[in-house]
């Protein structure tokens, strides 16, 4: 056998006791995702995995600068609005500058 061949899969019993024909299905499409995955993992050379992780990386880290901006921006709006607002919750008769009024 060389290096590259698999070893032969150990079937599981299919009257296995407590599981039930789902149960069983499922296990085996674990079982072949599971080896699809460790092919396409075979196929790929070592630096292709490497330079592919620091991209994947580097991805997030540019999103996270976006979000971190958006959410520095969203709470100066935020801030001004409130800002605003406090002037505004006075009612409509009260002023800035007061105004004598001569009642008879």
């Amino acid at each position: 056998m060389t290096d590259n061949e698999n070893p032969e899969i150990v079937d599981v019993p299919e009257a296995e006791e407590g599981k039930s024909p789902l149960e069983a299905f499922i296990f085996h499409q674990r079982r072949a995702l599971e080896e699809a995955g460790k092919a396409l993992d075979a196929l790929l050379p070592d630096g292709f995995k490497e330079h592919g992780s620091a991209a994947s990386k580097e991805f997030i880290k540019g999103f996270q600068v976006l979000v971190d901006a958006a959410i520095t921006e969203i709470e100066k709006a935020t801030s001004t609005a409130e800002g605003k607002n406090d002037d505004e919750d006075r009612p409509s008769t009260t002023g800035k500058a007061k105004v004598k009024v001569q009642v008879d």
